[in-house]
């Protein structure tokens, strides 16, 4: 039984950009628990050092590089971009097969079995983190799952574990007390946001930095949870659907009956033709 299991609340991570060096440690360590194969990068190929370019179907977290003005000089920054794991998901929302699922403990896992390919996920998604794997004939969704065997079996996701001293993770209510704490420690050093806390109704991912979030390009998302501005629309789908169904169904059997129709008239040709000929044969 897991952690979050027994204290009846999510974990969350919680990720410190100002402790951040950019070892890309969390890459390494997601690669080789997800058994994800190398991408062939260019240097250069990103922002800065940033390598690879963004998140893909074998990639499921980057450390981002955000190089800007402060001041007059010119300063790095870097961030880890991950699934935020939102406590309302709106990949789980629009998924018509119930594909996503959010867990108790905290991670929003994907069932390729019963998926789709509808690609509504990544649509809905405001963080832009599901990715289609484009390379093959039958392509599935891929993202971060938080290292949700990893969870179950009571230890912490490998990206944490390797990191030297940028993650944190625990029952998000203990995350949320330690980066308000830091707040108010240092004023000064942190920008008084938590990244994470509000957005999207909140999130099992939870950000504290030196920097603007819109300068290091953190997308602007509203704290409302976004089911509430996907369901009113996705409602009416299983109506949509069945009518589109019953439409596509309606037309099969009409275009059936007259293929059936045309092959009887066919064949009453070609019926009149033999016993003309027949006739033909007959008085000569």
């Amino acid at each position: 039984m897991s952690r979050a299991t027994i204290s009846g609340e999510p974990d969350a991570f919680l990720i410190d950009l100002t402790k951040c060096t950019g070892c890309r440690g969390c890459m390494v360590a997601c690669k080789q628990w997800n058994q994800l194969p190398a991408e062939e990068t260019d240097f250069f190929s990103g922002e800065g050092y940033q390598n690879p370019k963004e998140m893909s179907e074998n990639t499921y977290t980057v450390i981002k590089f955000r190089e800007f003005e402060k001041n007059g000089h010119s300063i790095f920054s870097f961030y880890k971009e991950m699934c935020m794991h939102c406590d309302d998901p709106a990949c789980v929302s629009v998924c018509p097969v119930n594909a996503f699922h959010k867990t108790p403990e905290g991670p929003v896992i994907y069932d390729a079995k019963v998926c789709i390919g509808c690609r509504f996920c990544m649509i809905g998604c405001p963080f832009d983190v599901p990715k289609y794997e484009w390379s093959k004939k039958l392509p599935l969704v891929r993202k971060c799952d938080g290292c949700y065997s990893r969870i179950k079996a009571d230890l912490k996701p490998a990206c944490v574990t390797a990191c030297p001293s940028a993650m944190e993770y625990g029952p998000r209510s203990q995350m949320v007390q330690i980066a308000e704490e830091r707040l108010k420690r240092h004023p000064d050093h942190y920008i008084n946001t938590i990244y994470g806390k509000d957005e999207a109704g909140g999130t099992s991912v939870l950000y504290l930095s030196s920097e603007p979030y819109e300068e290091l390009r953190f997308p602007s998302v509203p704290e409302r949870p976004l089911p509430s501005y996907t369901w009113p629309a996705l409602r009416l789908v299983p109506g949509i659907f069945a009518t589109v169904v019953t439409g596509l169904t309606a037309l099969t059997l009409f275009n059936h009956r007259k293929e059936r129709l045309e092959r009887e008239r066919n064949k009453e040709k070609e019926a009149e033709q033999q016993r003309t000929v027949q006739a033909e044969e007959d008085k000569s």
